[in-house]
């Protein structure tokens, strides 16, 4: 009796640890389906453009990135959306306002009702407050449910209780997942950059991402930048990931508004690539200058 009860714990034991030892394989693979990516990129001739206004990612069971259509706006940013299990997180919200045009609300409601998650809060802030970032805000503010960080000083240290900025951190719990939040002024006063225990993705906004870095106080980028290479020291990160792509996969770079992007490079940037901007804007010094390399460049405005 005790040899036969003992057969379906056994089985059940081994399947346990077959699916212990492919979950590396199956994150190697999501990682490896990030990093070679083609997102929706536009067109020539955007009267001709048949993708939808918002490309939809999955990255894992709670994990998506969106990607605003470029013909509906050059910007083409990306929007970062996770889910906990009592809170949904969206970074961003765009560069289009008009709902009907650019149905980010409704496609995040669409997503949660898909999951069964309809009863899930929103949380919504923002990587930093430029227009192409909080465009969609409006979709979001007053609905049930939802807690939007309005995209000003005031309201983003409040929120996360900054009383030193920009020192300090702050957490957001997700519900079984947890979010760091890092102040990173330079490219603009209010940008944030948020690191996910679970996918370990540092994700930068405009600070790093494979394009041009404005950057409008200098000594505040730099200290940033040194502050997110001393964070990755003891956070294992995975992908560095930003707002937006501006460079080829050779390292040119579009024309500035464009509307077409064949052969982007890949959104995924590395802990290496954020050191070596690090080692180049000390290198560079107090004075601001251009720095150009194949994987982004940086541009004092």
């Amino acid at each position: 009796m005790t040899q036969f009860s003992s057969r379906p714990a056994e089985r059940l034991w081994r399947l346990i640890l077959m699916v212990a030892a492919m979950l590396p394989i199956f994150s190697a693979a999501r990682a490896d389906a990030l990093v070679e990516k083609t997102w929706i990129h536009g067109s020539a001739n955007c009267a001709e453009n048949r993708d939808a206004p918002l490309e939809t990612f999955q990255f894992d069971a709670d994990t998506y990135i969106f990607r605003q259509n470029k013909c509906l706006n050059f910007e083409g940013p990306f929007i970062y959306v996770m889910f906990g299990q009592h809170t949904v997180f969206i970074q961003d919200t765009g560069a289009t306002a008009d709902a009907a045009q650019f149905p980010l609300h409704e496609t995040v409601r669409r997503l949660m009702r898909q999951r069964g998650d309809e009863k899930l809060n929103i949380l919504v802030t923002h990587s930093h407050s430029h227009g192409d970032h909080i465009a969609g805000d409006a979709q979001f503010r007053g609905q049930p449910g939802v807690t939007l960080v309005e995209p000003n000083a005031p309201a983003v240290r409040e929120h996360f209780g900054f009383t030193n900025w920009p020192d300090g951190v702050a957490t957001i719990d997700l519900g079984g997942r947890t979010l760091t939040v890092l102040p990173a002024p330079g490219h603009q006063d209010e940008a944030l950059v948020v690191y996910d225990e679970r996918t370990r993705w540092l994700l930068t906004g405009d600070s790093l991402y494979p394009g041009r870095l404005y950057v409008r106080d200098w000594a505040a980028f730099r200290a940033s930048v040194e502050h997110l290479v001393t964070f990755t020291k003891t956070h294992p990160v995975s992908a560095i990931m930003g707002t937006h792509i501006e460079l080829a996969r050779n390292g040119e770079q579009y024309p500035a508004g464009t509307t077409h992007q064949p052969d982007e490079a890949s959104l995924v940037l590395t802990t290496r690539d954020l050191e070596e901007l690090d080692r180049l804007l000390q290198q560079a010094g107090a004075e601001p200058k251009q720095i150009a390399t194949q994987r982004f460049i940086v541009w004092p405005k």
